[in-house]
């Protein structure tokens, strides 16, 4: 079960600030992607539009309404806006295999669709979001930090 749909804009209180997310995409066997604007802020900015079209500080998969809830988080809808164009695309997400020992192995590169692998990651495969579901409490701390 979806709570928003792509396009929606999301408050969410962090102590006595605000912070700000799009979901962009649904997937009917993964919770939806969202993605996190950058900054907190003291209040609700006038426009929503021009925040949702500034940069993504980080992109995540989360059951959002219910982990918000799960956390007693308070958030709410506050905007239905288009994403932007480079983020209208499912994005990749990358996953460690690793052996018994713990080591990595390779990693997999999951698009949504399809996956694929390698052994070693460059510098814009590490920036890519980990394949996993985020917890209420882990997605309040990425929205709180400057580095998520």
């Amino acid at each position: 079960m979806t709570d928003y749909t792509p396009g929606d804009v999301v408050e969410v209180r962090i102590g006595d600030q605000l912070a700000y997310v799009q979901v962009t995409h649904n997937h009917p066997s993964y919770p939806p992607v969202v993605r996190a604007f950058g900054g907190l802020h003291e209040k609700r900015p006038e426009d929503l539009d021009a925040l949702a079209a500034g940069p993504t500080h980080f992109v995540a998969m989360i059951p959002l309404g219910s982990a918000l809830r799960h956390v007693g988080a308070e958030h709410e809808l506050v905007a239905r806006v288009q994403v932007p164009d480079e983020q209208k695309k499912f994005p990749t997400f990358r996953m460690p295999i690793r052996d018994k020992k713990g080591e990595i192995v390779y990693w997999w590169f999951w698009d949504g669709q399809g996956l694929s692998y390698d052994v070693e990651l460059d510098d814009e495969q590490k920036a890519l979001p980990l394949r996993e579901v985020t917890s209420g409490a882990r997605f309040l701390e990425m929205l709180s930090s400057e580095d998520a």
